[in-house]
C-alpha cells in the first residue's frame, strides 16, 4: 500500500509547478500584450495612411511594382510606410511654400472661394479652427493642468484638464464670483471625446500630477497611477 504522506510532496509538487507556469505566463503577457498591440496599431495605422496616399502615386512607381522590376514578377511584399514617407514630404513642402508670399497669396484666394459655398465654407472653416488648436505650438491652446471638478453632481468628482480662462459673451452671461474657467471632461477609455465644461474657478481643484499622467488614469479607468510606489503622492519629475 502507498503512504499518504508520500503522495503530499507530489501533489504539491504539482500544484508549485502549476502555479509557477500560470505566474510565468501572466508575467510574459503583461509583457507581451503591450508590445504586441503597439506593433499591431501602428502597423494598422500605417497601412490606413498608405491606403489613402499610394493611389494618387503612378502604377509605375507603386511600391509593389518597384520591387517586381527589382526581383522579379513573382515577388509579391508587402511594402509599408511609403505612403507615410511620401505623406511627410509632401506636408513639409506644403508648409514652407504657405510660409512665403506666394503661398499665403494662393491660400487667401482659395479661402475666398470657400467662403462663397454656404455648405462648404462652415466644413471648412469648423476644421480649419480645430487643425489650429490641435496643431498650434502656443502654449495658449495646450491643456495647462490636470483638476478635479464635481461632476455629473456635486459629490462626484472627475478628473478634468483646464483649457483656459473663459472669455467674451461665455464669461459675461454666467453669474458667479470670480473667474470662470473652461475645462474640458474627457470619457473612459477613450479620452479624445469628453464634455466641455464652464466650472467657477472657485469649484476646480488643481492637481500636480502632469497632463499625461492624468490621461494615463483615465485611460486604464483608475487603474495606473502617476506613483505606483505611493499613489498618495505625485510621481517625481523625470530628470
Amino acid at each position: 500500500m502507498s503512504n499518504p504522506n508520500e503522495q503530499k510532496p507530489r501533489h504539491r509538487g504539482r500544484f508549485r509547478l502549476i502555479a509557477g507556469l500560470r505566474n510565468n505566463f501572466l508575467t510574459g503577457l503583461v509583457v507581451v500584450v503591450p508590445v504586441a498591440v503597439t506593433i499591431w496599431l501602428i502597423w494598422t495605422f500605417v497601412g490606413w495612411i498608405d491606403s489613402w496616399v499610394l493611389p494618387f502615386v503612378p502604377a509605375a512607381y507603386q511600391p509593389e511594382k518597384l520591387m517586381q522590376d527589382l526581383f522579379g514578377p513573382d515577388t509579391h511584399l508587402n511594402v509599408r510606410g511609403v505612403g507615410v514617407g511620401l505623406f511627410l514630404v509632401f506636408t513639409v513642402l506644403v508648409g514652407w511654400i504657405a510660409k512665403g508670399f506666394i503661398g499665403r497669396s494662393f491660400i487667401a484666394w482659395g479661402e475666398s472661394l470657400v467662403d462663397r459655398m454656404p455648405v462648404v465654407r462652415s466644413l471648412y472653416n469648423g476644421l480649419k479652427q480645430i487643425a489650429e488648436t490641435v496643431f498650434s505650438q502656443s502654449d495658449e491652446t495646450k491643456f495647462d493642468k490636470a483638476c478635479l471638478v464635481q461632476y455629473p453632481r456635486k459629490g462626484i468628482w472627475a478628473i478634468a484638464f483646464i483649457s483656459t480662462r473663459a472669455k467674451g459673451e461665455i464669461s459675461t452671461r454666467i453669474e458667479a464670483e470670480g473667474e470662470v474657467m473652461s475645462v474640458f471632461l474627457p470619457t473612459t477609455p477613450n479620452p479624445t471625446s469628453g464634455f466641455l465644461l464652464f466650472v467657477p474657478k472657485s469649484d476646480v481643484i488643481e492637481l500636480e500630477m502632469s497632463v499625461e499622467d492624468a490621461a494615463k488614469l483615465v485611460i486604464s479607468a483608475g487603474l495606473v497611477y502617476p506613483n505606483a510606489k505611493d499613489p498618495s503622492q505625485p510621481a517625481p519629475e523625470k530628470g
